[in-house]
């Protein structure tokens, strides 16, 4: 069985070395893009900054306009007759009149220091985040909720926990922590309500419900309290809680009782509960079932243990030496080898690059990053099974590259060089960035590896090229064990004479 690379909770890079027999809406795949949005934003509000300047001096011109003349009409208001009679102030009230005020309030400077808000904006448009990553987002989030076990009330306190033997435990301590608002709660909601998961819906649309109640609408949100009670009510509603359903309904039809549709609503639901009272006591919720991975509970239990692999005093066949191949080329210098299972024969070999050849691995790959494919008949497509950026590398690409082709020759006694072997490929993964239980060789004829005259896949060699604060693992769902993520750690397996990674 091939590796399963886990759920990520924080960026990891990889280089997966194959031996043979940004574009639109694709930011939240990668963790590298993610960053450079961040400076994106500081950009923002840098534009930002100088519009508040701009407002706050406007204003104070206006406040400094206001004063004058209240200050003015105050000290004439019992003597009006005798002010009017100074022909200075009845020149500077109509020069006021016919000047001053018009200036005031038609005046372009609201409009133009908008403007250049917007000018910066749309400046940096293209580079930010679109719809698709937003939603993207959402579903990397549910995704960690799911493997990790993490409760969505944690998460939008921005703490991840889970309950471990009837207590709550935290699995991660970020250094920076920022707890969810209403509307954050919303949008996760309101993209698992648009495909119908009302399991993952109803756990954060009443997040949503109650941070909405105990704050203010504010303008950069897009949801709204009724927004979240009308959306969490029909998905209890389709989730089989009817009693809850109507609830929220009557809730909402008291802040908008001209609502018919929710009027309708109502009655459905009381029409529902008198002709099926078992209804009123909900159902508990389930959550989706998977189409295409027939082995998620035992992924992700291996992705939430963490590094379950058999340990070296439970089996004395297990080992842990300075690894040459017999290989001149190694005596000098030999690999830290770590046998970690024997059926299958699995691998690790550890500091196999250094922190100067990681980092120049991913600073070639960071230009070429793009969505992450598979292979689909006979063409390549994106899936939501495999959420990450790749690029690939050539030798001519940077000295490192050649260097790390040639320790790997060294190290398996296999050619990676063109045919027998592809370009590196360089892998970073976005939020909860994953790749579901999969092979990395070609199980169908009409794949295009087949037309290549090279042959099948029949070995890859992956190499860790950053570490993470948590999560994260290579999961053997059938061996039943994972290798969590270290940083320049390699693995091996092999089958026989076969070696698959």
């Amino acid at each position: 069985m091939p590796p399963v690379p886990g759920v990520r909770l924080l960026p990891v890079w990889f280089v997966i070395i194959t031996v043979a027999d940004e574009s639109l809406g694709e930011m939240y795949t990668s963790m590298m893009s993610v960053k450079q949005a961040m400076l994106s934003e500081r950009q923002l509000i840098g534009s930002l900054r100088t519009y508040i300047d701009h407002e706050t001096q406007r204003l104070e011109d206006i406040k400094r306009f206001y004063s004058k003349v209240s200050a003015f009409h105050n000290g004439m208001y019992n003597e009006l007759a005798t002010a009017l009679a100074n022909p200075l102030v009845a020149f500077t009230l109509i020069k006021r009149l016919q000047s001053e005020w018009p200036n005031l309030v038609y005046s372009y400077e609201a409009e133009e220091n908008l403007q250049a808000l917007r000018v910066g904006y749309k400046q940096l448009e293209s580079s930010l985040p679109k719809l698709e990553d937003l939603q993207g987002a959402a579903q990397g989030l549910m995704r960690l909720q799911d493997v990790y076990a993490l409760q969505v009330e944690g998460l939008v306190r921005g703490h991840f926990q889970r309950v471990s033997n009837g207590n709550t435990v935290d699995i991660y301590k970020p250094p920076v922590s920022t707890p969810l608002s209403g509307d954050d709660c919303f949008l996760v909601g309101k993209v698992a309500y648009d495909v119908e998961d009302y399991y993952h819906s109803v756990q954060w649309l009443e997040e949503a419900v109650r941070l909405f109640r105990g704050m203010s609408w504010s303008p950069e949100h897009e949801g709204t309290l009724e927004d979240a009670l009308d959306h969490l009510a029909f998905s209890h509603f389709k989730a089989g809680n009817i009693s809850s359903a109507l609830s929220l309904s009557l809730e909402l039809l008291r802040r908008d009782p001209s609502n018919k549709r929710v009027l309708q609503n109502v009655e459905k639901y009381e029409k529902l509960l008198v002709a099926r009272p078992s209804l009123s006591s909900g159902s508990v919720l389930k959550r989706p079932s998977s189409t295409y991975l027939r082995t998620r509970n035992a992924y992700e239990r291996l992705c939430q243990t963490q590094g379950s692999q058999p340990k070296l005093y439970e089996n004395p066949s297990l080992f842990c030496d300075y690894f040459t191949n017999g290989s001149p080329g190694l005596l000098l210098q030999p690999m830290k080898r770590e046998l970690v299972s024997l059926q299958p024969y699995v691998v690790l070999f550890h500091d196999f690059v250094t922190a100067a050849e990681a980092q120049n691995i991913r600073d070639c790959a960071l230009p070429g990053l793009r969505r992450s494919v598979v292979a689909s008949g006979v063409n390549q497509t994106t899936v939501d099974y495999r959420i990450s950026k790749s690029a690939w590398l050539k030798d001519s690409a940077h000295p490192t590259i050649i260097k790390v082709d040639q320790r790997i020759t060294l190290l398996t006694g296999l050619n990676v060089q063109l045919p027998y072997g592809e370009h590196l490929q360089v892998v970073n993964y976005g939020i909860g960035g994953h790749y579901e239980p999969h092979f990395d060789h070609a199980t169908s004829t009409s794949s295009p590896l087949y037309r290549l005259s090279s042959g099948n896949r029949m070995a890859t060699f992956m190499i860790y090229l950053s570490s993470v604060e948590a999560g994260g693992s290579t999961a053997f769902i059938y061996a039943n064990f994972s290798v969590p993520v270290v940083e320049k750690l390699e693995i091996l397996q092999g089958i026989g004479k076969l070696w698959h990674l």
